[in-house]
């Protein structure tokens, strides 16, 4: 077996010397010898490909932790968890992206707006078990401030969807709510829906839900995501999608993402320009995957918009539970907020 001293084998894999003697501590990339008088560390040729596999994943900004676990798999294995590791950094950085252009949008147009229309939010919901289904794990919810969709799943999904969404529902009680901090007040409570969900769950790492959630402060609009529910605005004619499904794959229904036991409950969080006519669609999975995107935009124009959507997905199956909340931000007569 040829060796190679650290210096060359750094040399040779462009891995720094100090690199190569923190992987050696982590037990990431261990030497096949050390000199017992020297400490002097050497390296097989051989491990040269894992070696460079582990300096091409540090520039990916991949952890080490999930380096570790990635080298020791067979290579169709650790390929899968490359792409599912990409796929959530680009849905994190792209929710970086919409925060940061939404703050210079605001921070550009502040000085050119017009403060002094009054918006109120106007909003319809409702829950369907489908077809297939023997029982609906969904829940929504609608309010003066909050609206929310989670799909549960596992042996106690109902119970999991019900307690997230049961859990945020004080944000819609609450007298006032801070304009300024309205994303951290979210995300705080979206992490206290996690807790419940645990609680709920006892452990079981199977039972979880997604949420979805906008909330309404009177001056700005948040919104909070964590799965493959999704939330839509149609604004002058043209539907945007708001959130990325967590999925493992586009066609998987693995979630990288869930409130759930052994999930780590962090949500997707933006802030959204609100403007008078905007209408808002949170949904389930149950119409997504069985109404096209097309469809729900012609269907979501409709005055009856949420009975519409979900009788379009039963009408295509119903193959699972199909939940809708749609809202619509209209002008207060006389300037002054309804109560």
């Amino acid at each position: 077996m040829e060796l190679l001293t650290i210096g060359a084998f750094a040399r040779a894999s462009r891995l720094s010397p100090k690199a190569l003697r923190l992987y050696d501590e982590l037990a990431l990339l261990r030497p096949v010898r050390v000199d017992p008088d020297t400490g002097y560390r050497y390296y097989a040729v051989e491990q040269l490909g894992q070696a460079r596999l582990v300096a091409w994943l540090r520039r990916l900004g991949m952890p080490l932790a999930e380096i570790r676990a990635v080298c020791a798999l067979e290579p169709a294995c650790a390929a899968r968890e490359i792409r599912a590791y990409w796929a959530r950094v680009e849905t994190e950085t792209a929710v970086r992206r919409d925060l940061a252009a939404f703050l210079v949008d605001q921070l550009t147009d502040a000085s050119r707006r017009d403060h002094t229309i009054m918006l109120e939010l106007r909003y319809s919901a409702r829950s369907d078990r489908g077809l297939v289904r023997p029982a609906n794990q969904d829940t929504v919810y609608a309010g003066r401030r909050l609206l929310a969709v989670a799909d549960g799943f596992g042996p106690a999904g109902a119970p999991a969807s019900s307690a997230a969404v049961e859990a945020l529902r004080h944000l819609d009680e609450a007298e006032e709510l801070p304009a300024d901090g309205v994303l951290s007040v979210l995300e705080d409570a979206v992490r206290s829906a996690g807790e419940a969900v645990c609680d709920v769950a006892e452990g079981a790492q199977e039972v979880g839900t997604t949420l979805t959630a906008l909330l309404w402060t009177g001056a700005r609009l948040a919104l909070a995501h964590i799965g493959d529910s999704r939330a839509y605005l149609l604004r002058d004619g043209e539907l945007i999608r708001m959130t990325r499904d967590h999925r493992v794959e586009p066609e998987s229904l693995l979630l990288l993402k869930a409130l759930a036991g052994g999930m780590d409950p962090v949500p997707d969080v933006r802030l959204q320009e609100v403007r008078e006519g905007d209408r808002y669609l949170l949904c389930s999975d149950g119409l997504t995957e069985a109404v096209p995107e097309e469809r729900i935009k012609e269907l979501l124009a409709a005055e009856d918009a949420v009975r519409s959507l979900i009788d379009e997905a039963n009408a295509a199956g119903g193959p699972d539970n199909v939940s809708c909340v749609v809202a619509d931000f209209v002008e207060v007569a006389g300037g002054a907020a309804a109560p």
